[in-house]
């Protein structure tokens, strides 16, 4: 059984940056894929981007293209979401989720992931 916990969130201003960590724990991955995905007020579950653990670019969500960067550290078992420029409309609830292994999965989809955190939530205030 995988598990993940995110940290990071809080309250930011508008053009400021935070940091969000998920830690998987109960298996080293290897073949995973992981993604970020967020829902804001009023909005749908939507992604931010995904990783794959044996390599490969990160996907990203158009919305957040050139502004967040996901990387991993993989002796910590730990992705990491980096946000720059944040705006008021970033603010939501952020969790990490993970599928084993990564075949046949669609990154940009909630559906596709097996396993999720229990979320942090990021306000940016203008």
């Amino acid at each position: 059984q995988v598990q993940l916990v995110e940290s990071g969130g809080g309250l930011v201003q508008a053009g400021g940056s935070l940091t969000l960590s998920c830690v998987a724990s109960g298996r080293t991955l290897t073949s995973e894929a992981m993604g970020w995905f967020r829902q804001g007020p009023g909005k749908e579950r939507e992604v931010v981007g995904a990783l794959w653990w044996s390599g490969g670019s990160p996907r990203y969500a158009d919305s957040v293209k050139g502004r967040f960067t996901i990387s991993r550290d993989n002796a910590k078992n730990t992705i990491y979401l980096q946000m720059n420029s944040l705006r008021p409309a970033d603010t939501a609830v952020y969790w990490c989720a993970l599928r084993s292994p990564w075949y046949g999965i669609n990154w940009d989809d909630h559906n596709s992931y097996d396993y999720w955190g229990q979320g942090t939530q990021v306000t940016v205030s203008s």
